[in-house]
């Protein structure tokens, strides 16, 4: 991902409701409980890690059994010194007592709590960065990083571009929130380049080695409540030749492993995209902002978006004033105007009757005197003045050059362009003479957009006029 484009917005749960979740997380939860177990017996090594003998009582403090009870122990101990709920008071006698921010979990408001869990949420992403030492201690118990090929940059940004892509295909708007990513979709999307057709054997390879690696780093991440993991089946980590216990179906998608952003994991990446310099939008953000900056920040946002950043925009606000304001800052001939003016007609459209007078007040405007027409009619009311040729022209030209803006060469535009074209006879012939800034730019678009080589012709020379009439 760029840092240079705003990412799509997110709608985040409330905080409060987030912090709930990140104190019920597997893990929180069990460094907040090995934090208040702690006592003056307790010892931590060289690395602020229990000492081995201990690690068998923590696990047993948080009622750990099985194979991974100790790691689990050790890494919930690490979180709690990591996140400051454990604080180490000699690093020679390895003494702790409780750290400060263990206080904020019960009686810190929820931001301080939604604190604690992102340091938590790093230690489990630096962790999960590490590959598997298993098999590289050497018999004086030290590691042999000489046979490991590991380069731990490369890692963390594999890791990162990885839970870039689940954070727009969560954001996006076409994918349900919480709808599930297949794994293999999900390596290829770091994997495959964009350009190639039908990946090679050697890029499949690839892919399958990353969904290995992402298959332990989700199961990694799942306890600190980043997603909801279904790991990979283990019938198919079996060897080639070993044949399975039970039939399964190949088919079976989500056997390859599923994976989704948690609404808590959504907050969390958030914050590190922000952190990390990226714009990542949340709708919510705008709410106390004034209009212009309702307007400009919503330009590039989906239209439920949109519609959902407006909608908390006017809830703090008179219906009245709200569309004087809407209204005053859709004014502009600079290129940004014509969307300006389509998101406050979509604004103005989910305000009530009570903002009649606003609009009734602009009528005689030349930019904003169409868009108030359209609105009294649609709300039914009674002597709206009938528009200027003028100024029907003029409100077609902003309006297709705020759907350019919007949308780009969209089949809707598509569709527009032919119906203005076919309903209004010598429509170019009067409309180069608009005296709007987007006039040219908006009849070449036509001239590229219609798919009727004679009409398309007369959009081009209408153009050409236009650009010349501006001095262009």
């Amino acid at each position: 991902m760029s840092d240079s484009s705003p990412l799509p917005p997110v709608r985040l749960h409330p905080e409060a409701e987030l912090a709930r979740d990140a104190l019920s997380t597997p893990l929180l939860s069990r460094a907040a409980r090995l934090a208040r177990w702690a006592g003056p017996e307790t010892r931590v090594d060289a690395g602020g890690g229990l000492v081995d003998e201990q690690v068998p009582a923590a696990a047993e403090a948080l009622g750990l059994s099985g194979d991974d009870a100790a790691a689990d122990a050790s890494e919930a101990w690490r979180v709690a010194v990591d996140t400051g709920l454990v604080e180490i008071l000699d690093e020679e006698e390895g003494t702790v007592t409780a750290g400060e921010d263990l206080a904020l979990l019960t009686g810190g408001s929820p931001q301080d709590v939604l604190a604690v869990w992102l340091a938590a949420l790093e230690t489990v992403l630096a962790d999960a960065s590490v590959p598997d030492l298993d098999g590289l201690v050497a018999e004086d118990g030290e590691v042999d990083l000489s046979a490991l090929d590991w380069d731990p940059e490369a890692e963390a940004e594999f890791l990162d571009g990885v839970l870039g892509n689940l954070y727009l295909l969560t954001a996006g708007e076409d994918t349900p929130a919480d709808a599930p990513v297949p794994l293999p979709a999900l390596a290829a999307s770091v994997i495959v380049p964009s350009d190639m057709g039908e990946p090679t054997n050697d890029v499949l390879e690839q892919v399958s080695e990353a969904m290995m690696r992402l298959d332990d780093q989700f199961r990694m991440l799942e306890p600190v409540g980043l997603v909801a993991y279904r790991p990979v089946d283990e019938a198919l980590m079996a060897e080639a030749d070993e044949e399975p216990a039970a039939p399964v179906d190949d088919t079976d998608v989500s056997r390859y492993g599923m994976v989704r952003l948690t609404p808590l994991g959504l907050y969390g990446l958030r914050a590190r995209l922000l952190e990390a310099g990226f714009e990542a939008p949340a709708v919510g953000d705008l709410a106390d902002k004034g209009a212009d900056a309702l307007l400009d920040g919503t330009a590039a946002f989906p239209p439920g978006a949109a519609q959902a950043e407006t909608e908390q925009w006017l809830q703090r606000r008179e219906a009245l004033a709200a569309a004087r304001e809407l209204l005053a800052a859709a004014r502009g001939a600079d290129a940004g105007a014509p969307l300006r003016r389509l998101r406050c007609q979509q604004a103005l459209s989910l305000v009530g009757a009570s903002a009649e007078p606003a609009l009734r007040e602009v009528l005689d405007d030349a930019e904003l005197g169409g868009l108030a027409r359209v609105w009294l009619t649609e709300h039914g009311a009674a002597d709206v003045p009938a528009p200027s040729e003028a100024m029907v022209y003029w409100l077609t030209i902003d309006t297709v050059a705020a759907q350019l803006a919007a949308e780009g060469n969209s089949e809707e535009l598509r569709a527009l362009v032919e119906g203005l074209a076919r309903q209004h006879g010598g429509f170019f012939e009067a409309v180069w003479r608009v005296e709007h800034p987007a006039t040219a730019d908006v009849l070449e678009a036509m001239g590229r957009l219609h798919p009727d080589k004679k009409v398309a012709k007369e959009a081009r020379k209408a153009a050409f006029k236009a650009r010349s009439q501006q001095g262009g």
